[in-house]
């Protein structure tokens, strides 16, 4: 059986539709309110009785930082439609019209690896990061507040390094015009470029966190609850 080569899609419009296509979905349910399953209201709690600065007031930045954070988070969540489209779409043109393409998986591969990094400061605004408590769930809760502002400075060398070493990735394949060796030859540097972007996500979810758990600590002064 002969294969012959189907439709390529252009490298604008995979990016343009990659920058549009959540702002359509969040547009049109901008006024639908989540509800979570029992389920998630447990999980809910666990994590604020484990770190209770993941659902602290905090103050008007942190709040701004939040916002920022789980608005680019719920950004890149969408992006996952179109994989599930994508990979469709490859099926059907390979199995049933025997002309496969060129550029599906790369698109789906390449858009997973910038929703990872771009999902880090989500992540850790939720509480989804994976947590080694072997010492830590044994503290009492004033000494886990204040080991997470002695360890948020370990964080901090890691996110701000993070960032810094990619601007240096993302300026050196944009000086090139890099692109993927594959066929489809889409441009790179963009993937870079979310690198950076993900790094600095990653940092204000931090700092956020840090000035909550100051916040926390200050406020249990003196045994007062959290």
């Amino acid at each position: 059986m002969s294969e012959t080569t189907n439709f390529v899609l252009p490298h604008w419009i995979y990016w343009g539709w990659l920058a549009v296509m959540p702002l359509i979905f969040m547009w049109f349910t901008r006024d639908a309110k989540p509800s979570g399953t029992p389920d998630e209201e447990t999980a809910m709690k666990v994590l604020a009785e484990e770190d209770p600065a993941l659902h602290a007031a905090g103050n008007s930045f942190t709040r701004a930082l939040d916002w920022i954070t789980d608005k680019s988070g719920l950004f890149v969540s969408l992006w996952t439609v179109n994989a599930v489209c994508v990979y469709f779409y490859e099926v059907v043109s390979r199995y049933i019209f025997d002309a496969p393409t060129i550029w599906a998986h790369q698109a789906s591969y390449l858009m997973f690896g910038m929703q990872y990094l771009l999902a880090g400061g989500f992540a850790l605004l939720h509480g989804d990061h994976v947590r080694v408590d072997v010492v830590y769930i044994k503290l009492p809760r004033r000494a886990q507040i204040g080991m997470d502002i002695f360890t948020s400075t370990f964080f901090f060398i890691f996110a701000v390094a993070l960032a810094g070493s990619c601007w240096r990735f993302f300026f050196d394949s944009l000086d090139m015009g890099e692109v993927t060796e594959e066929t489809w030859q889409v441009q790179f540097y963009p993937v870079k470029g979310m690198m950076v972007l993900g790094g600095i996500l990653l940092t204000l979810a931090g700092l956020s966190k840090l000035i909550k758990d100051i916040l926390l600590f200050v406020r249990t002064a003196g045994g007062k609850p959290a």
